[in-house]
C-alpha cells in the first residue's frame, strides 16, 4: 500500500505538534483551568473587594469550623492553633461503637499511614461519647488502632461543646438514644477535609471504597492548592 508524500509530512506534524500543544495547555492554560475543590457550609457577601484583571470582585465570607478547646488521648489540651496552616481530615468515633474498632478508623489508618511524613496534613478522631470517652479509655484505644497523638488526635471534652462543634462547625449529626440501658449513637459516618483556614472542603462516606479514593485524589488536590496560595502568598 503507498502513501502519499503529503499525508505523510502532515502526519509526522501532527505528532509533533501534538505534545508542544498539550505542554501549552497545562503550563500556559493550567492556571485558568486549575479548579479548586468546593467549599462547603453556607456562606455570604462581604463589603470587600478583590481586584482580578483590574476588576473589582466582592470577596465572599465563607463557613469556618470555630474554635474548640478539647484533650487528646494523652490529656494535651488542643485548639485550632495546633493545627495552624495545616490540613485536617477529621471522623466521629465512640470506642463503644459496634466491631469495637470501626471501619472509619480502619480507613482513617490506612491515611495516616500513607501520609505519615506528610507534615501538611493531620488527623483527627472525635468522639461522640465524651462522658464515656476520656483521655485514659482513649489512650488504650489509640494503641488499638496506631493512632499517634500529635499526628492523629483522638478528641474529647466537655458533651456540649463537642455537640455544637458537631452539628454548628462540621455541619453533622450525632443522635444519642438509650437502649436496654446502653448508649447508641447515629451519627454521620462521614471523612470530613478541611483546609488551613478550617474551611470543609469535602464529605466523603466512610464506608464506600469510591468515596475514599475520590477522598485520597482530592487530598493531593488540596495540598496543591494550599502549597500554591503560599507560594502567592495568600
Amino acid at each position: 500500500m503507498k502513501y502519499n508524500p503529503i499525508k505523510k509530512i502532515l502526519i509526522l506534524v501532527t505528532i509533533l505538534a501534538v505534545p508542544g500543544f498539550l505542554y501549552y495547555l497545562l503550563q500556559e492554560k493550567g492556571k485558568n483551568r486549575y479548579k479548586p475543590l468546593a467549599i462547603y457550609g453556607p456562606k455570604k457577601v462581604a463589603s470587600t473587594f478583590h481586584t482580578v484583571r483590574g476588576k473589582q470582585i466582592p470577596d465572599t465570607v465563607y463557613h469556618v469550623v470555630e474554635d474548640f478547646k478539647l484533650v487528646n488521648q494523652k490529656a494535651d489540651t488542643l485548639t485550632w492553633e495546633n493545627y495552624k496552616g495545616k490540613i485536617v481530615l477529621l471522623n466521629l468515633f465512640y470506642t463503644n461503637g459496634p466491631g469495637g474498632i470501626n471501619f472509619a478508623n480502619k480507613a482513617m489508618s490506612t491515611f495516616a499511614n500513607v501520609y505519615e511524613k506528610n507534615t501538611m496534613i493531620h488527623f483527627i478522631g472525635l468522639s461522640i461519647d465524651p462522658e464515656h470517652d476520656k483521655p485514659a479509655i482513649l489512650g488504650e484505644y489509640a494503641k488499638n488502632i496506631s493512632a499517634n497523638a500529635g499526628k492523629w488526635d483522638l478528641l474529647t471534652g466537655d458533651s456540649i461543646q463537642v455537640n455544637k462543634l458537631i452539628k454548628n462547625g462540621l455541619l453533622l449529626d450525632a443522635l444519642k438514644v438509650i437502649e436496654n440501658g446502653k448508649a447508641k449513637f447515629t451519627f454521620s459516618n462521614m471523612f470530613v477535609l478541611l483546609d488551613s483556614q478550617h474551611r470543609i472542603r469535602g464529605y466523603y462516606e466512610a464506608t464506600n471504597q469510591e468515596a475514599l479514593s475520590k477522598l485520597d485524589d482530592e487530598v493531593k488536590v488540596l495540598v496543591a492548592e494550599e502549597l500554591r496560595n503560599i507560594k502567592d502568598g495568600r
